[in-house]
């Protein structure tokens, strides 16, 4: 079995917005689609559907993000 980084996509409430991307991205994100639906057992979602929990994933592991983050946090707090 596969290990990807993404679960299950829940359904959530969508917010329409309008994004260009590059073909070879598109057929990458089908093709993940296609994987995580053998994974999980669950119908292939819509590519588009994947960008949400993909850049979430992306952020949520990002140290360096988080490191910065934590310290504009504390920043707002000292002054």
């Amino acid at each position: 079995m596969t290990k990807l980084k993404l679960g299950p996509i829940t359904d959530d409430k969508p917010v329409k917005i309008t994004v260009e991307l590059p073909a070879t991205l598109h057929r990458d994100l089908a093709a993940y689609a296609a994987v995580l639906a053998r994974e999980t057992g669950q119908p292939a979602a819509d590519p588009v559907k994947l960008i949400v929990p993909m850049l979430e994933r992306f952020i949520a592991t990002d140290r360096g993000f988080a490191k910065a983050r934590r310290a504009t946090a504390y920043q707002s707090q000292s002054t």
